[in-house]
This record gives structure tokens, sequence and C-alpha cells, in this order.
């Protein structure tokens, strides 16, 4: 049964307050933070102020879970969204209820003597447990998360190797190589970092960090690029700004077709506006049998947007961050729901992270296709890649 819960305060990886849910049960103390996004989509669950999260937390959340039983998942979130009782969680806000969900979710795995994953995996309903996701390192940094010229907000390699811990060296062995390349070629000055600790070069040129991305990845086969484009952010009165040119939808198309062309690109993320429904649709229809066009603002993590991008034919797969949403049972529901699709699943971080590492364990349970945590650097970032390779010890 559940004893007792409260939050308090704590600093993201940006200097924000955030919330940490501190939750007690007879089989100990689980905690559990909220992260926060820099590129947020308009159809995301409401942030409000941490200091009120907190308050609604500790006056109103906890005092009616008080003797609760954290195996009840889907009945204690029902329960936080019927006191909310609006749409988007604009009332106790999602940064007061996801960490009561996670803390929910630890305490559950625990009194079931699982490992979190298994657990998760458990709640997923029947999600097939099947290995480990590709990791996705966001290696240069751009847009919302950093201070460049560059519109496009991840450059990502993903490394494709039989072992996780295999792909995590891939990662780090090149995060160090473009490490020294960039001085050589900018000096000490272009290895300043971002939010999500990828690099940020004095370049103002998508391709010019495509090339850096591309001449470092050489030597290693099976590594592909991925790039968050975060769209959203740089259109604009019905066009799109990027590379000092100002494009139409079908001049973006045309700009993402030569991207295709030139390098080795397995997914787009949110290539257009989150409203653009139109050209995502043809995005995916043009290029989705070649590469991955994933949802991000245009899903929000939405069972309803999934549903009607599915209608719509707008993407084949789906990025899962459970703060869009707000519990566990509504992240597990839209990617039931995804699957059924046959869509490809990433589980992602966002740019204001805590050292918090259960969506690592959301990963694995989900049997997610891919995740996203950064670089493999700065400590909010690694601690998911770390508890990664802890559970693959695990399950050897």
């Amino acid at each position: 049964m559940i004893k007792n819960i409260k939050a308090r305060e704590i600093l993201n990886s940006k200097g924000n307050f955030t919330v940490e849910v501190e939750l007690e049960t007879g089989q100990g103390i689980f905690r559990a933070s909220c992260p926060s996004g820099a590129s947020k989509g308009i159809n995301e669950a409401v942030e409000i102020k941490a200091s009120e999260a907190v308050k609604n937390v500790n006056e109103i959340i906890g005092p009616k879970l008080k003797r609760k039983n954290p195996l009840k998942q889907k009945e204690i979130d029902e329960m936080m969204l019927e006191l909310d009782n609006t749409e988007n969680k604009s009332k106790l806000g999602a940064n007061a209820i996801l960490p009561v969900s996670l803390a929910i979710c630890r305490a559950g795995a625990a009194a079931k003597k699982l490992p979190l994953y298994q657990y998760i995996n458990e709640l997923s309903g029947g999600l097939t447990f099947a290995g480990f996701p590709r990791p996705c390192f966001n290696i240069i940094n751009g847009g919302a998360h950093s201070g460049s010229e560059l519109e496009i907000q991840e450059f990502m390699i993903v490394p494709n190797r039989e072992f996780f811990s295999e792909n995590l060296k891939i990662g780090s062995q090149v995060y160090q190589e473009l490490k020294k390349s960039l001085i050589k070629i900018f000096g000490k000055r272009a290895i300043n970092v971002g939010d999500e600790g990828g690099f940020v070069p004095p370049i103002s040129l998508e391709r010019e960090a495509l090339d850096l991305l591309q001449n470092t990845i050489r030597e290693y086969q099976n590594t592909e690029i991925g790039l968050d484009c975060a769209a959203s952010q740089f259109y604009k009165n019905d066009h799109y700004q990027i590379d000092g040119t100002v494009f139409s939808k079908n001049g973006l198309m045309n700009f993402y077709q030569n991207l295709i062309e030139a390098y080795p690109l397995i997914f787009l993320e949110d290539p257009f506006g989150e409203s653009d429904w139109e050209s995502f649709q043809e995005i995916t229809g043009k290029f989705g049998k070649k590469i991955i066009i994933f949802g991000d603002d245009l899903l929000v993590t939405n069972i309803e947007r999934v549903k009607e991008a599915k209608k719509k034919g707008t993407c084949n797969g789906a990025i899962i961050k459970p703060n869009q949403i707000g519990t566990i049972t509504g992240t597990l529901e839209v990617v039931r729901l995804a699957r059924s699709f046959g869509w490809k699943i990433m589980v992602s971080h966002r740019s204001g992270e805590t050292g918090d590492d259960f969506i690592a364990d959301l990963a694995v349970g989900i049997s997610a296709d891919f995740i996203k945590s950064g670089a493999p650097a700065r400590g909010e970032r690694v601690a998911k890649y770390n508890r990664l390779l802890k559970i693959e010890n695990e399950l050897k």
C-alpha cells in the first residue's frame, strides 16, 4: 500500500526547476522526476509552473492516493486524470501527474519483485519482448537546442551492431573523433555543446553538419544518420526557412529528397510543421518505404492524433515521450496502437532532462526500435545509456 507521497522542486539539466516525486510503500521509497522540452508540440499535455505542480501533488494528488495499491497502475492513472478533469492536464499539470505515475510504476515493479523493464512489459498487455533498441546519438545540436544557425534540431548517428554495448562504444568513438576534427577545422570554440550534449560548431548549412557526420562515420559499417528536423520551429506564414532560403512546401520536399539521395539517412523526424498534415502525407507516400518518417510534434504521444495520422498516412513511426501525454498508462496505449499499425517506435528524452533513467526501462519493456537520449556525454544523457548497459548485462 502507498504510505506517503510528497513532491519537491529540483533542477533540470537546463537550470530550470522541475518536479520530483517521492513515494513510500512497504517495499521502500521510489522516486521519479519530470523532464521538459524546448520545442514543444502545441497539442502536448500542459506543463505548469513547478512550484504549482509540487503543491498539486502534495495537497491534491498525494492525499487521494494514500492506502492505494501501487499494482493498480491504470486505476491510479485514471484517478489522477479525473482529479484533473481537463483534456490537456492543465489543472494539475502533466509535470505533477507524470512523476507520480512513474513512481507508482517503480513501486509496482518492486511489489512484484520484477525488474522495471519486465514489469513495464507486463503492463503493456502483451507487447512482444524482443530485445534492445538502437541508440540514436545526437552528435550535433541545432535549432532550439543550441545557439547555432542550423535549423535542423538534431543530427544523430545510429549504429546497428548486435549488442547495445557495441553501439554505445561506436557512439562514444564517433563523438570523440568528431570533437578532434572540429578542433582541427574550427578551433576549440567549435566544441561547445548544446542542451543535449551535441557539439555546436560555427556552421550555418545543414549539409555542412551532414558532411561532418558522414566523414566521421565512414569507417564504421552499418552506421546511419537520423535527423530531427523539428520543422515547426522554422515554419512561418505557410513557408519554411532553412539554410537562409525560404521554401514552399514543395521546395522543402525537394530539399529533403536531395538529402535522402546524398546521405545514409535512416529517418526524418518532424520534417514538416505539426499542422502540415498534407506534406507529412506526401513525404511518407514518397519515401516511406526507404526511410522512416517519425511524428513527434505531429503526434505528441496522443492516441487520437495517432489514429488520425494512420487514417491520413502521415507517418510510419512514432516518437514516444511520456511527458507529452502525462501517464504511463496513456503512453502504453499509444505504443500498442502504433505497434498494431506496424510503425517503428522511438522512445525519447527531452532537452531539459534529469538524472531519472525511467525511459531506458520503458524502451526495453516495450521493445522499442530506437531510443534517443542525446549525445554520449553529460550526466543526464548518459544516465539512460548506462542503465541500458546494466539491463543488457542482466539479460545476457
